[in-house]
């Protein structure tokens, strides 16, 4: 393939004609049949700006479930005057993946890096179709991108990103599961408790989410409501429900599948734990490696599964293709399926969703076991690439340089 300053020359070309065709399908302009995915940004998120403008969080919305530096996503669109919201939403969700495709393609261009992860972002995030530009997950994954590429250099960056990503939508702190280097706590934990403190003094309800997510069930689309479709057909009588701001079970035993939900999270949390005290070998792609397994194995085990999440593990996956030693090739081609699953999925078949039909059911199968496979085989790969066989669990000191080679220093 020929290359043209260092990258491949088919990369930005591509990047043209599928944005062209997420930006024509967001604009509808074309139209993929089922649900229209953009009223989340046209009515919810415009609905939320109204308020927000008024210097308070929708504290009487239980929609509302996100933490507060979200609100500066929400308000965003305002950067565009000259745009209505919707228009000007979808520009800048354009605009923060022509960010994250510059990141990537950058650092396959460094020495000993690789144009690959560049592809998968480039090639992987259409597949969501329309969803990967209609709510603001790829903003949020720009500064994970952007986190972890810094990260192994500048472990204060990488703290600070990481914690301004937590405070846009949790998950980034677990980018910090593979720092070795304390300055990337300290800068984690300082960022987040100014932004936390600032947002906490100048605008009411900032955490009022907190209790919004708490009360959240089991999701039609998760590992759990999998369970529940399953037993709908076998004549469960529960039913499916917009319910806190998504499409969730009600009935019998739902409540018991959203906390055997919560148990397989708080196993997840133990295996990383375990990880983190046995690991001994941090090489360059540790850091992504880790954050992506983290990533992986908490979405799968969530009460929920949205197709958005999608857009946060295709650029996880693209962050550790930079690196050619990692060897997690496997768990991001998953991935990369998952996603064009989740595209048939939502909003394509989610009618045959919500129905628990055999056609909707069937997708939600493929789905979710391309992610499980995905997730068990990510964990597996960095249990044996940074484990020793027969090692004693043994204390991560942060500050330890010979231990941290890789993630900062």
């Amino acid at each position: 393939m020929k290359r043209t300053g260092g990258w491949p020359a088919a990369l930005p070309w591509t990047w043209c004609a599928t944005r062209l065709a997420l930006l024509l399908l967001v604009f509808r302009v074309v139209s993929l049949p089922g649900a229209d995915v953009t009223t989340d940004v046209s009515v919810i998120y415009q609905g939320w700006s109204e308020v927000l403008r008024q210097g308070s969080f929708p504290l009487n919305d239980v929609t509302w479930q996100y933490p507060p530096a979200a609100a500066l996503a929400i308000l965003s669109p305002a950067l565009l005057p000259f745009l209505g919201y919707a228009p000007a939403f979808f520009v800048l969700t354009c605009l923060a993946d022509l960010a994250v495709s510059g990141l990537l393609a950058y650092a396959g261009r460094r020495p000993g890096r690789s144009s690959r992860g560049a592809w998968i972002w480039v090639a992987g995030l259409p597949l969501l179709g329309p969803t990967a530009y209609a709510r603001y997950d790829l903003m949020v994954t720009a500064v994970a991108v952007a986190a972890l590429l810094a990260g192994t250099r500048q472990p204060r960056v990488l703290g600070a990103l990481a914690a301004f990503g937590a405070l846009l939508k949790v998950w980034p702190v677990l980018l910090l599961v593979g720092a070795t280097r304390l300055r990337a706590w300290l800068s984690a934990a300082v960022t987040a408790g100014g932004g936390a403190a600032l947002f906490a003094v100048t605008m009411p309800g900032a955490f009022a989410f907190l209790a919004f997510q708490r009360d959240r069930g089991t999701e039609v689309e998760s590992l759990g409501g999998l369970v529940l479709h399953v037993a709908r057909r076998f004549g469960w009588p529960g039913e499916v429900v917009l319910n806190y701001g998504s499409v969730e079970f009600l009935g019998p035993y739902a409540g018991l599948i959203g906390k055997a939900a919560v148990a397989l999270s708080a196993g997840a949390l133990c295996w990383l734990l375990l990880w983190r005290l046995r690991a001994v070998r941090f090489e360059p792609h540790t850091l992504a490696d880790a954050a992506f397994t983290a990533v992986l194995l908490l979405t799968v085990t969530s009460r929920v599964l949205s197709p958005q999440y999608l857009v946060w593990l295709i650029g996880l996956a693209a962050v550790c293709g930079c690196f050619p030693a990692s060897r997690t090739g496997r768990p991001a081609a998953l991935v990369l399926a998952a996603a064009l699953v989740t595209l048939l999925e939502f909003p394509v078949g989610f009618v045959h969703v919500i129905q628990s039909d055999a056609y909707g059911v069937a997708l939600l199968l493929l789905r979710n076991a391309l992610l499980v496979t995905a997730a068990l085989s990510a964990a597996r790969t960095l249990w044996r690439s940074t484990v020793p066989a027969g090692a004693a669990p043994v204390p991560v000191s942060p500050a330890d340089p010979a231990r941290s080679r890789a993630t900062g220093r």
